[in-house]
């Protein structure tokens, strides 16, 4: 009777999230700062919410269609053609998911045969290594290093490359190191997609959250990519609609409509006002953007500021994304046992390095999307808990 209640052999390497363990911790104590979730502070735009209510009057409460509101999908080609030059046929080159993870996830479940080798960054989003093995594939680690700057070593990602490699994933602006890939790094990676047959799941979550002189640069657009790569988005950091659960991946026909066999039998469909809400996003105006991000990066310099001014912390400028990821293996400590102990010591969560794979053990995530006063008091009780370590 007890064989019946055994677990798929699917879910045996996977681990709950460490993020959410520590973000439940937290909750459950008192005076606590978050500098765990990665979630912005602000609420969305005043004509997304009005879009939600209008939806909501207007009786727009009912199934949408698998693949998402044809509006919505409309909405997206439009982006896509604006700010890239790139043209996706609305009809069957888009589909609207449940945020972003649901697309990757998505993804990986319509390409993936057991035993097919996935390349994932590492240190990298929490969601990948997961979603590639419930897909039955066998994840093979990108080394995503310090000493490059948080970049892929291309020499590195050639020697990983087997007969069995089918599908590579990239993330840039990446979480969790906000770096951000240039130009010329994304040609090399796309080349190497090219000249191996690869399939390329582009996370470009973070496309509109960036600094300084970085720019984002679609992987789509590089010679080769369009017939062979899967674009992932949401709404969810540009528009701060986290809650609301919109994605979207853009790509060829024959994957997207594979990825919407799978969606058919899973979801059915996104949640209809939140489409709504999307469309609104989309099509109103966007200064709301540039003022979150400028925002943003006030929040970025005080940390960035701040973590390098404490004894035993080293930490790069990020460049994208809302994330600091600095180095703390001066500590002598397993970066969870660091971030149990900071959250016990200073009651501030912050994220183990761990937590996205092994390379990322020996630093800790810090997300600066919540409110400069709360990243200054955070930091005080971080510097004040690791002066006393």
């Amino acid at each position: 009777m007890q064989t019946r209640k055994r677990r798929a052999e699917r879910l045996k390497n996977i681990k709950a999230s460490a993020i959410r363990r520590l973000f439940r911790l937290g909750k459950q104590m008192p005076n606590v700062i978050s500098l765990g979730i990665g979630e912005p502070d602000f609420i969305p735009p005043p004509h997304v919410l009005e879009a939600v209510k209008q939806a909501m009057d207007d009786g727009k409460t009912h199934y949408a269609p698998s693949d998402g509101i044809l509006e919505l999908r409309e909405a997206i080609a439009k982006k896509f053609s604006h700010d890239y030059g790139i043209f996706y046929n609305p009809e069957d080159e888009i589909l609207v998911t449940v945020g972003a993870t649901e697309a990757v996830s998505l993804a990986l479940q319509a390409l993936i045969n057991p035993g097919d080798e996935v390349l994932i960054p590492n240190p990298g989003f929490v969601c990948y290594e997961p979603a590639v093995l419930i897909a039955g594939g066998t994840p093979v680690s990108i080394p995503i290093l310090e000493r490059d700057c948080f970049k892929p070593d291309i020499e590195n990602v050639i020697s990983l490359i087997t007969s069995k490699s089918r599908v590579i994933i990239i993330n840039s602006p990446n979480n969790p190191t906000g770096s951000v890939f240039s130009y010329d790094e994304l040609a090399e990676l796309g080349k190497l997609a090219v000249e191996n047959d690869l399939i390329v799941i582009s996370d470009e979550v973070y496309e509109k959250i960036i600094y300084d002189d970085a720019k984002h640069y679609c992987s789509s657009t590089f010679p080769g990519l369009r017939e062979r790569t899967i674009v992932v988005n949401s709404f969810s950091k540009t528009y701060a609609m986290t809650g609301l659960r919109v994605g979207y991946a853009v790509g060829p026909r024959d994957l997207i409509s594979a990825m919407l066999l799978v969606q058919q039998f899973t979801v059915a469909c996104v949640d209809t006002v939140a489409q709504y809400a999307a469309i609104a996003a989309l099509e109103g105006p966007q200064d709301f953007v540039s003022t979150m991000v400028s925002m943003f990066d006030k929040r970025r310099m005080l940390v960035y500021r701040r973590l390098n001014e404490m004894e035993g912390i080293r930490c790069t400028l990020p460049n994208g994304a809302f994330y600091a990821f600095p180095n703390v293996k001066e500590f002598k400590r397993s970066s969870g046992e660091l971030s149990e102990l900071l959250l016990k010591e200073a009651k501030v969560v912050v994220t183990p390095g761990s937590a996205f794979g092994r390379y990322g053990e020996g630093f800790l995530r810090l997300s600066y999307a919540t409110s400069y006063e709360k990243i200054e008091e955070g930091l005080d009780r971080l510097g004040r808990a690791i002066e006393r370590f």
